[in-house]
């Protein structure tokens, strides 16, 4: 996939140089700036992954945990919690993923009104496909070593646990 042309330099860098006249360290604004433009990069190199095979990174998100799961299917309440998204959101996720034969919905057995999203045979080859392409582009984060991993991995938990993400 071609790169845009950027910017002949860093407007992070240049913010923080302007922000260190007028407001003081920079620092803490530099890293969050940084972060938030990390995730837009990230999200539209894994959604352009993932386009050919007609998700979305939070389509994907999904059918992985149904993958992981003991049966191959999650009440959708269980898979909000564990996406950490809203019931709405999980309930349009499942729809469309519903609509192109990746889950069916199923009656809770456990709960008489709940219901269950259960990955199909075509969820399953489809997160497999889907998977093996994100691997071989690295999630996006070719850039970094195996080292560098783990220690953004380590940082970034470090501000979900503050947060009280879990």
């Amino acid at each position: 996939m071609p790169r845009p042309l950027g910017l002949p330099f860093d407007p992070i860098a240049r913010a923080g140089e302007l922000w260190g006249e007028h407001f003081g360290p920079a620092d803490a604004m530099r890293a969050a700036t940084s972060i938030m433009r990390a995730h837009q990069l990230l999200l539209s190199r894994l959604d352009a992954i993932l386009k050919p095979h007609g998700l979305t990174f939070a389509r994907y998100e999904a059918l992985v945990l149904l993958r992981f799961s003991r049966r191959g299917s999650l009440p959708l309440s269980v898979i909000g919690e564990r996406l950490m998204v809203h019931p709405t959101s999980v309930t349009n996720i499942v729809d469309r993923m519903t609509a192109q034969g990746l889950v069916e919905r199923l009656p809770n057995p456990r709960d008489g009104r709940g219901v269950l999203a259960s990955l199909t045979a075509a969820g399953a080859a489809l997160v497999e496909r889907a998977t093996a392409d994100l691997m071989a582009d690295g999630f996006g984060l070719k850039a970094y070593g195996d080292e560098e991993l783990r220690q953004l991995f380590g940082l970034l938990r470090t501000l979900r646990v503050d947060a009280g993400d879990f």
